[in-house]
């Protein structure tokens, strides 16, 4: 028979990694569900352009979920469902397992910072008829991305009587934003013969914020004072307030489809917020209480290495872990050291899918491709894999069958070829805490840019993998 498979086709069908779009395994009603939780994916993703704005909205996404304030419980129990913030920039939740947390717990951790422009101390200045911010770029951005675009400033103040103020501008309809202005063509020759990270620089960032003196002839710099006083008249703010500030430039376009068949998502704050939302879903979305107690965690600072008392190489996590093991009977010390080395962690950020312009770039057979799961990266790192996170083969196989098992669409990939970057992650600092931890994230194009590509197909096999974690990884 002419469709009759040959021996060396029915082999290579046994024996060949193929990974396929979930678009081509996807019925109707499964391409359905993916739009669905797209939809919902982008509103908290216009609504979480900070990591104080995206742990905000987790902590009311946690209440209305039935989640109750770890340090409002005298003890937990099976069943129970309690959260703790960290500075309003870190949290972590849990479902309280079946078996005893020194059994270890089922761990899905991301973080919500992202690539941005920071206010600086003394941010304001007059120059050639306006008034500017100057700016420090924060986490690893590609300075030209940054200009002639629409932007909009989001943080917090506290004012000179310890009051603190919300600041939002450029979000709403009718907001003003602000922006970048880059050099005009006709006078570039010598900027557009630099090298790119040359015709741009961080001391280039500088945030036109206004225009209309102040009319009063005695003043010297009218501009700046017009704008401390819309400021002021709006927030109740002075100048020396943006010392303590924290006060952040992004992007101010919404989440977008991007394609005529709206398979893809652009958006500024992808990563590593994709995986934060997906796994908080996952959390949510458990059938039943778990065998091991499942934990949602979303630090800060991933973007500058994990540092500071927000970070993943701060003590919180354990701080959480330690806490709950107290309120559950057990010895919290003793407890936490088992608890650790007995814990899985799934180290959910994003990983770089293959860009078509730039496909040299990826290692052959190693690169991801939007649309066909979530990525597995055994190791992160660069070059002889410093910096790395490197699961070992035991862990490997045990997620691999868990997701074939259960149907959830995966792919392994690595960042890049193996001499041009690379890049790590928190999964190295809860692994030297002796947990096993790999890599499992969404795929981007763009990754840091202002505007990152994703999957829909892609974050809902995110969602998927983190949940059959959460219920049934022993």
């Amino acid at each position: 028979m002419a469709d009759e498979k040959t021996i060396g086709q029915q082999k290579e069908e046994a024996l060949f990694s193929r990974t396929k779009s979930v678009w081509l395994k996807a019925d109707e009603h499964y391409a359905q569900k993916i739009q669905d939780f797209a939809e919902g994916y982008k509103v908290f993703l216009d609504q979480s352009k900070t990591e104080r704005e995206c742990v905000d909205l987790i902590e009311c996404m946690l209440k209305e979920k039935g989640f109750s304030d770890l340090n409002e419980k005298s003890h937990i129990k099976e069943g129970d469902k309690v959260y703790l913030v960290s500075r309003n920039k870190t949290i972590a939740a849990a479902v309280i397992g079946k078996t005893s947390l020194i059994e270890g717990v089922n761990l899905v951790g991301s973080h919500v910072d992202a690539p941005r422009l920071d206010i600086r101390p003394n941010p304001l200045y007059e120059d050639s008829e306006m008034a500017l911010f100057r700016t420090r770029y924060y986490g690893g951005i590609k300075c030209y991305q940054w200009v002639s675009i629409p932007l909009a400033l989001h943080g917090v103040i506290y004012n000179k009587d310890n009051e603190k103020v919300d600041v939002c501008i450029g979000e709403d309809p009718g907001d003003p934003v602000f922006t970048i202005a880059d050099l005009l063509p006709h006078l570039a020759k010598d900027q557009m013969a630099k090298k790119m990270n040359e015709g741009i620089t961080g001391e280039d960032l500088n945030v036109i914020i206004g225009s209309v003196p102040f009319k009063d002839d005695k003043v010297s710099e009218k501009i700046k004072l017009n704008m401390l006083d819309i400021l002021n008249a709006k927030y109740g703010i002075r100048e020396e307030d943006f010392v303590s500030a924290e006060l952040e430039i992004v992007p101010c376009q919404k989440a977008v489809d991007v394609g005529l068949d709206r398979g893809l998502i652009g958006a500024y704050g992808h990563d590593d917020r994709i995986c934060a939302y997906t796994s908080l879903l996952g959390l949510f979305d458990m059938e039943a209480t778990p065998e091991k107690t499942a934990v949602c965690y979303m630090s800060d600072k991933e973007e500058i290495g994990s540092v500071g008392n927000t970070g993943a190489r701060s003590m919180f996590i354990q701080d959480f872990l330690a806490e709950m093991l107290l309120k559950a009977g057990s010895d919290a010390y003793v407890g936490l050291r088992k608890c650790l080395v007995n814990t899985k962690m799934l180290s959910a950020d994003v990983s770089s899918a293959i860009n078509p312009n730039f496909k040299g770039l990826h290692a052959t057979n190693n690169g991801a491709f939007l649309g066909k799961g979530i990525g597995i990266c055994k190791y992160t790192g660069g070059n002889a894999k410093g910096g790395a996170s490197d699961a070992n083969a035991e862990f490997v196989f045990k997620i691999r069958k868990l997701f074939n098992d259960n149907n959830v669409s995966w792919q392994a990939c690595e960042l890049g070829k193996m001499d041009k970057g690379g890049g790590g992650t928190i999964a190295q600092y809860v692994a030297n805490l002796g947990s096993d931890v790999i890599d499992c994230g969404v795929p981007l194009i763009g990754m840091h840019s202002t505007m990152e590509v994703a999957s829909k197909a892609d974050l809902y096999s995110a969602y998927l993998a983190y949940k059959c974690f959460y219920e049934k990884m022993a």
